[in-house]
């Protein structure tokens, strides 16, 4: 990255705050006018963070993969017309000899790689091929299935706005993570995007072909980026709005028959749907999933015996590779997504944000699960479908994480899908509490009222008209 990125990068900024200036127009709340500026904004010092630290700071993949090798993909386009067919390829179809870096070989055997190179590859026709610019496309890209998630979760609870966008548009590294060239940022759009489209066909009736086409489309780019984030969200949106569309059901008997046939009608569509795409899934299917946990855990204890990785850690429980083995692991693995690096864990600069947001998140635990009570905290989970969903999307997909990613400069990376589902169920739990302790306060001098009253009628004396 060079001078020219600082001078070419406001141009492409006024271009899009300018646009999504006009989109704005189209909201006649004023809040959601201000947050989506508010967030805007936030998203645009995170991208320009974000580029000064991979470019000059902690170089990775953003820079010395995607970036590299989507410029050359450019230039050999550009050279030969004839190349454009590498981005309708396969990556392990690519003639590896024409890599601008040979250190990147064998890379584009993933596809997920190849796909967010051959990304950044289009986007260099219309960027002059600078990483900044490319950086911010990705960001504002994020941004905008961020924002998605925002808009529904303050149709369910339009009072509780300040959290929500603490939680989705405010988050640092949920922000800081999702602001540059990485599979991250598609993903977290992806993930926003999927669920508007799910949302306003399920439950709104409403846009059936074009939130199909959003569905596909994005639904596609997860699943050759990360499968097992749809595996883990998708089953627990869909029944949150089976809950939902339940609670409008006005006769009684009618919901008790219903709710219980579309959720194990959904659970049997979905398992069968995982079998009959197991080799789609690859090491995400079923069959596959403990094995190639186990497979990530001896890769990254074999990194760490040879000392080729200071990053690496222990979850400190020996995983079998069963199913079982997998259950048992579940407490640690989704206590280390949520809570970890400890700040002493943290040897590097792109960990020590991560380090003292999750030791916040971990304190904040403790303190709802002490206001609600731990009783308490668990039936309020299973009370309300908006909590269910959100909790246990976030701690599946944080037993995934947890569990296969032993490495804590990727694990701060890999866990940020679920950050602000965990967080959004807390402060449900605690609205949740609030309320309850409102309505008693509000009960309290009534019933003392109402005992006063009958308290005055028995102790007034009787006329007597003897």
């Amino acid at each position: 990255m060079g001078y020219t990125d600082f001078l070419i990068f406001p141009f492409y900024l006024v271009l899009f705050a300018f646009i999504f200036s006009r989109l704005r127009q189209n909201y006649k709340d004023p809040l959601l006018k201000k947050y989506h500026k508010q967030g805007f904004w936030v998203k645009v010092i995170a991208c320009i963070a974000f580029t000064i630290f991979n470019a000059y700071i902690s170089p990775g993949d953003s820079t010395g993969l995607y970036h590299n090798e989507g410029v050359n993909i450019h230039n050999l386009i550009v050279q030969d017309f004839k190349n454009i067919d590498i981005l309708f390829s396969e990556g392990k179809k690519f003639d590896e000899t024409l890599l601008r870096d040979p250190g990147n070989a064998g890379y584009f055997k993933s596809p997920n790689n190849f796909l967010v190179t051959k990304i950044v590859a289009v986007l260099c026709f219309i960027t002059f091929s600078k990483y900044m610019v490319i950086n911010l496309i990705f960001a504002l890209l994020a941004f905008s299935g961020a924002w998605k998630l925002f808009l529904f979760f303050y149709e369910q609870y339009p009072q509780m706005h300040k959290k929500f966008a603490i939680a989705i548009l405010f988050l640092p590294t949920f922000v800081f993570w999702s602001s540059g060239i990485l599979k991250d940022s598609i993903c977290i759009a992806s993930l926003g995007w999927i669920t508007y489209g799910l949302y306003e066909i399920f439950y709104r009736k409403k846009g059936i072909l074009k939130n199909s086409l959003i569905i596909i489309v994005f639904g596609y780019l997860l699943i050759i980026l990360k499968v097992y984030i749809l595996i883990s969200y998708v089953p627990f949106f869909i029944l949150f709005i089976i809950l939902k569309n339940v609670q409008t059901v006005n006769n009684i008997a009618l919901k008790y028959v219903l709710a219980p046939a579309l959720i194990l009608g959904s659970m049997f569509g979905f398992t069968k749907a995982l079998k009959s795409y197991g080799d789609e899934l690859g090491q995400f299917a079923v069959k596959d999933l403990t094995t190639s946990i186990k497979r990530y855990n001896v890769a990254y204890e074999n990194q760490a015996n040879s000392g080729s990785a200071n990053s690496n850690f222990s979850l400190g429980v020996e995983f079998d590779g069963s199913m079982m083995g997998l259950v048992k692991l579940s407490p640690v693995a989704i206590f280390t997504t949520f809570f970890r690096p400890f700040m002493w864990e943290s040897h590097k600069p792109s960990t020590m944000l991560s380090s003292l947001e999750a030791l916040l998140l971990m304190l904040f635990t403790i303190y709802i699960i002490f206001k609600a009570g731990f009783i308490k905290f668990f039936k309020l989970i299973s009370s309300d479908s908006l909590i269910m969903y959100c909790f246990l999307f976030s701690c599946v997909f944080a037993l995934f994480v947890g569990a296969s990613t032993l490495n804590f400069g990727s694990l701060v990376r890999y866990k940020i899908p679920c950050m602000p589902f965990y967080l959004i169920s807390l402060f449900l739990i605690h609205e949740k509490v609030k309320q309850k302790a409102a309505s008693k306060l509000i009960l309290k001098p009534a019933v003392a009222l109402e005992e006063s009253i009958f308290s005055n009628e028995k102790t007034t004396p009787v006329l007597s008209f003897s």
